[in-house]
């Protein structure tokens, strides 16, 4: 699937749905919730301009997510102190909020600020606290549905250790917790913003992403979830 402006111009995304059902929730273009990463570089001002700029052409609704405190486990997996780690990802976070609140701005977004899922919006909603103790219990009891979550934060982790080196035991449980925070977006978005039906977007997901949407692993998304690939062309997943 591909996008174009409204111009006519070239299309400004790639756009790969992660499945056929995917593609279904997405042409809707009910809801879009796009993943933004607070420590990573590819999300720079103008990557997050084009992203709002594409999403608010296409879908009626906008969020954007930002995993902000849950930043913190990842940075305890990386040797951080739980307080420094804490004090990284809030500030960290809210630099990506800003990000996000000035290209919402410059694109006339009235309500700028109620755009951004980040765990202070999260953090009282009863369907994302459903979600999220569902994923915790299901990493308890499922062996392949722990090994899966355990390798998405392994993935997580790849290339930025000090040492250069694979994570142990410890590194991985304290950042799978980066990823079961996240999870509840990938699950039912819709219950938790209140839609219909949304599509996850993020430019690189973990192969984890690709099992759960092939209904392979023990928990599967909602009806009206859905998850695509979105890149611009030259940072595609086949360039």
């Amino acid at each position: 699937m591909t996008t174009q402006r409204q111009d006519g111009t070239a299309p400004a995304m790639a756009v790969t749905p992660m499945s056929a059902e995917c593609g279904a929730v997405a042409a809707r273009a009910e809801h879009a919730c796009i993943g933004i990463s607070p420590f990573n570089g590819y999300f720079s001002a103008e990557r997050i301009r084009e992203l709002a700029e594409w999403g608010l052409e296409r879908f009626a609704r906008v969020d954007f997510f930002v995993p902000d405190a849950a930043s913190a486990f990842t940075l305890e997996a990386l040797g951080y102190t739980p307080e420094r780690a804490a004090w990284k990802a809030r500030r960290q976070g809210q630099y990506t909020r800003n990000k996000i609140r000035a290209a919402l701005t410059g694109l006339g977004v009235a309500d700028p600020e109620d755009r951004v899922l980040g765990w202070a919006e999260l953090d009282g909603n009863a369907a994302f606290a459903r979600l999220h103790a569902q994923g915790c219990e299901q990493y308890g009891r499922d062996e392949g549905f722990r090994a899966a979550c355990q390798e998405a934060a392994g993935w997580v982790l790849a290339g930025r250790l000090p040492d250069g080196g694979p994570p142990d035991e410890r590194q991985i449980e304290s950042a799978v917790r980066y990823f079961l925070a996240e999870l509840p977006l990938f699950l039912d978005t819709p219950a938790i913003v209140g839609a219909g039906a949304s599509v996850f977007c993020y430019h690189q997901p973990p192969d984890v992403l690709r099992r759960l949407y092939g209904r392979e692993l023990s928990l599967h998304p909602a009806p009206g979830q859905g998850f695509a690939v979105v890149a611009p062309f030259a940072n595609a997943p086949w360039n």
